[in-house]
């Protein structure tokens, strides 16, 4: 399984961007596709996922209400909308494939895509 992220830019606070996840292979039924993002010196942390069928989504509370994760079975995508977008949301963000339906930890990920870095200005 191959993950390729793209999407990421520079835009100023209120903006919104869409980052993709394009999975080559398939992945197991019980998994989940999951958005992480990093900024230097710190953790990647948990930001948004979604179930191998595309019926559960979830995402972290401060995000909640500005980004939504959707499944495109047909170009085998998985996107990630980020609305109002403030400077806090600036980082790297890389999608993961993980072995959980419910993953939030990148310890529960087996296959990364290369990231893309979103930069938020004020």
């Amino acid at each position: 399984v191959q993950l390729q992220a793209s999407g990421g830019g520079l835009v100023q606070a209120g903006d919104s961007l869409s980052l993709s996840c394009a999975v080559s292979g398939r992945a197991g039924p019980t998994t989940s596709t999951v958005w992480f993002r990093q900024v230097p010196g710190k953790d990647r942390e948990f930001v948004a996922g979604i179930s191998e069928t595309g019926l559960s989504a979830y995402a972290q509370g401060i995000v909640w209400g500005r980004f939504t994760i959707s499944r495109d079975k047909a170009k085998n995508t998985v996107d990630l909308r980020m609305d109002n977008l403030k400077p806090d949301d600036t980082g790297v963000y890389y999608c993961a494939i993980c072995g959980e339906p419910h993953a939030h930890y990148p310890a529960e990920c087996d296959f990364w895509g290369q990231g893309t870095q979103v930069t938020v200005s004020s």
